[in-house]
């Protein structure tokens, strides 16, 4: 098949809970998503909403979404010029690509990582050079020089900080340290800058951003998401942060009224309540240091993590598949990965509230490591 009529790339979803409560002859009730990286807890409606929608909802949401860029501003430390609502990070991600490749550009992925930078920078045409990471004895960190010399050629890099599905976190300062290499070797070789993109949906739960990186770093964006530390994953609610010269051409392929005016103002109204994430990730934090102490305890092998999900190593893929089919099988659903991933012999684990977590851990001391 040629370039010119393959399919594009597409992201795979995860099976519904409907989909698994008939396949595994469960209870509806009975299935819980370990898989997906949500919050356990829905947020108090009543606590971050109230009064009436404005605008109306027969009526479009204002195109500059004032009250929500300037709840965002202020969360991340940001100008009002230098924030771009989007229906989730993903649309963040997608608009950037539209923006930064195309048919014959080339993007870098820092790999094992999040699936949509490889499909959205295919789905215009890019090359995709995948970098690994050091491995688990390294924490996962970033190979810079592999990443410098990959990006050599590149229009767009691609990283998650703290990964995913790692759970690691690159300190700032490598960040930096990277960005400076490809700045001297952009003017070295007398080229453009690459954009840097770095996805940040987990930052609340690690207390580390690169955001001040973008006054030394001009091509620096980073993407911020309410799915996570928020609890506000079905409102689809994130944003770009840049530089008003960066975010110009992104901007450009923003479709109107993306945000729906529900979304954005829960979304408003969180951001203006910052304890209340603060609270989830205190408590999602207690449960992920408990859950890796106890996995541990019955002699599961989880990897430090300072996101809101922890990844369990097995002794082998089979292992892996084994143990994953024994959860979907007790109604509790792991993330898995495929036969060829580097993660193969993995299952990554969303921490999840405690009467949650005490039958993740009651179904794991059957279940071999």
């Amino acid at each position: 098949m040629s370039a010119a009529t393959a399919a594009p790339p597409t992201y795979v979803w995860e099976p519904t809970t409907d989909f698994l409560a008939a396949k595994y002859h469960l209870p509806r009730e009975s299935i819980v998503r370990f898989d997906v990286n949500t919050s356990p807890i829905a947020p108090d409606l009543g606590a971050i909403l109230g009064g009436a929608f404005d605008p109306p909802l027969n009526e479009y949401p204002p195109s500059d979404y004032a009250p929500l860029v300037a709840a965002a501003a202020q969360a991340y430390g940001a100008r009002t010029d230098e924030i771009l609502p989007t229906a989730g990070a993903d649309e963040a991600l997608d608009l950037i690509a539209r923006a930064s490749l195309r048919e014959g550009s080339v993007a870098v992925v820092a790999t094992p990582t999040y699936a949509m930078y490889r499909i959205v920078s295919e789905q215009r045409g890019a090359t995709v050079i995948q970098v690994p990471r050091l491995g688990p004895e390294d924490d996962f960190r970033l190979d810079l020089d592999a990443l410098a010399a990959a990006a050599r050629t590149a229009q767009t890099v691609w990283l998650c900080e703290p990964n995913n599905p790692t759970g690691a976190l690159e300190p700032p300062e490598r960040i930096g340290r990277l960005l400076a290499m490809l700045e001297s070797q952009a003017d070295r070789d007398e080229r453009e800058l690459p954009l840097v993109v770095v996805d940040e949906a987990y930052a609340e739960f690690s207390g580390r951003t690169v955001l001040p990186l973008r006054r030394d770093y001009s091509r620096l964006v980073v993407v911020r998401t309410l799915s996570k530390a928020h609890a506000l994953a079905g409102a689809r609610v994130g944003f770009a942060v840049a530089t008003p010269e960066t975010l110009a051409p992104i901007v450009q392929f923003r479709p109107p009224a993306s945000v729906g005016t529900v979304s954005a103002a829960l979304a408003t109204a969180a951001l203006r309540r910052p304890e209340l994430a603060a609270g989830n990730v205190a408590r999602i934090a207690d449960q992920r240091t408990r859950l890796q102490r106890d996995l541990a305890s019955i002699g599961w092998r989880p990897y430090p993590s300072v996101g809101n999900f922890i990844l369990i190593r097995f002794n082998s893929p089979a292992a892996a598949a084994g143990a994953a089919e024994s959860l979907l099988r007790r109604g509790l659903v792991p993330r898995s990965f495929d036969t060829g991933h580097p993660l193969a012999d993995c299952l990554r684990l969303t921490v999840r509230s405690a009467p949650e977590n005490d039958r993740l851990i009651e179904a794991a001391r059957g279940i071999p490591a």
